[in-house]
């Protein structure tokens, strides 16, 4: 029986030219600023200008956070603390990817809180106020412009761990697909993984009644499959970059999950293999999803597989049950494959020395997974299978 409390609280900006907004939005929570962004890519495409002069000629003051990596640093979380403590911040805006944005929140949580940033990432129950967050997006993957979490790592510990708050999720955010043109190939293949992971994460749950879900969830799915190549040939296709952003806020911003049980799976699996080998995250998601996929598959679980065959690839309803499951998982490893991404650990410099200590670390909190959950051996025989 379907039962939730719905709320998206973040105002979405969404289109070409729609930076023009940003000065107008951001004086609605103050006139200082820290503007976080990573390697410098919003330098080469136009963004960090765009946003500079409109916040010089709006009288915005800005201090810079640059350098955010791809797996968000705790280190890195600190130093923008104190630079907003420092200078009396009214809001954090990240500017990039999932990486920024997600430094960026864990920022704007731990600026209240008297403690080390740390401890509100391992125990969200810390976090009682949020400075403002506000984000310009130029990657379609993570969903971070619109929902309420963070992943952040600790490399010296090995840690890589999620937290969240109602308040973290960004006040407004801006989506204008061209500032995507310029992704290279390999993040863009990693993106639309990633959107597809948050996907079957609220798509594989044991909840049978939400079936307008279900098919949103399709539907985001097919986009995927249809744009993410298309994105990789072309990348300045306005219409797929479009409708890639946009699949990327509405996988995880909770619309597909609401009223579901949502034990997710192959993140928990993945955070480990990035906390230790500091891999792409999307990657990670797509070497392990096909083998999560086939080890899970039994007289339980292949309704929902056949479902996923037939209304995501197409597959022809009247085959063998588990010829229609196993004709799905393959199409999906076939697909992350054409995108360009490899099918093995040992491909991304991952061995069998951590397997066993990464496999007890992803089920730390319990069992993993809605639709068949499982423990720290399943995650070993995963890993396994997936060198």
């Amino acid at each position: 029986m379907l039962n939730f409390d719905y709320s998206i609280p973040t105002k979405v900006f969404f289109g070409k030219g729609k930076i023009s907004v940003l000065p107008k939005q951001i004086k609605k929570y103050g006139t200082k600023v820290l503007l976080v962004y990573g390697g410098g890519s919003i330098k080469k495409n136009g963004l960090y200008d765009d946003i500079v002069n409109g916040l010089k000629k709006n009288s915005i003051e800005f201090w810079e956070l640059s350098g955010v990596e791809p797996n968000p640093r705790i280190t890195t979380v600190r130093k923008g603390v104190e630079i907003c403590r420092k200078n009396k911040i009214d809001l954090v805006l990240a500017a990039g990817g999932g990486s920024s944005i997600d430094c960026s929140k864990a920022i704007a949580a731990a600026y209240y809180y008297e403690g080390d940033a740390w401890d509100i990432i391992k125990n969200p129950s810390k976090i009682s106020k949020v400075l403002p967050i506000a984000t310009v997006l130029t990657l379609a993957a993570t969903g971070s412009e619109m929902d309420t979490f963070a992943v952040i790592t600790d490399i010296d510990v090995n840690e890589k761990l999620g937290t969240g708050h109602p308040d973290m999720a960004p006040r407004f955010s801006i989506l204008d697909p061209t500032y995507t043109f310029s992704v290279p190939q390999n993040q863009t293949a990693s993106g639309t993984a990633d959107i597809m992971s948050h996907t079957f994460e609220a798509y594989f749950s044991s909840t049978k009644e939400a079936f307008l879900q279900n098919r949103m969830a399709e539907a985001i799915l097919k986009t995927c499959i249809k744009y993410g190549k298309i994105a990789i040939d072309d990348p300045k296709n306005y219409e797929a970059r479009s409708n890639l952003m946009w699949a990327s806020s509405l996988a995880i911003n909770g619309l597909l999950s609401f009223g579901k049980d949502s034990n997710w799976v192959a993140h928990p699996m993945e955070h480990e293999l990035s906390a230790y080998y500091d891999i792409t995250y999307g990657v990670g998601l797509a070497i392990l999803t096909p083998h999560w996929m086939k080890y899970i598959l039994d007289d339980t679980t292949v309704d929902k597989f056949v479902e996923f065959g037939v209304n995501v690839w197409d597959i022809e309803k009247g085959a063998d049950k588990y010829a229609i499951a196993n004709a799905a998982i393959a199409k999906t490893r076939k697909y992350f494959v054409s995108l360009g991404i490899p099918t093995k650990l040992s491909e991304v410099g991952i061995d069998e020395s951590k397997l066993e200590e990464m496999a007890k670390k992803s089920v730390r909190y319990g069992k993993i997974g809605s639709l068949k959950p499982i423990d720290h051996n399943d995650v070993l025989s995963i890993f396994k299978a997936a060198l």
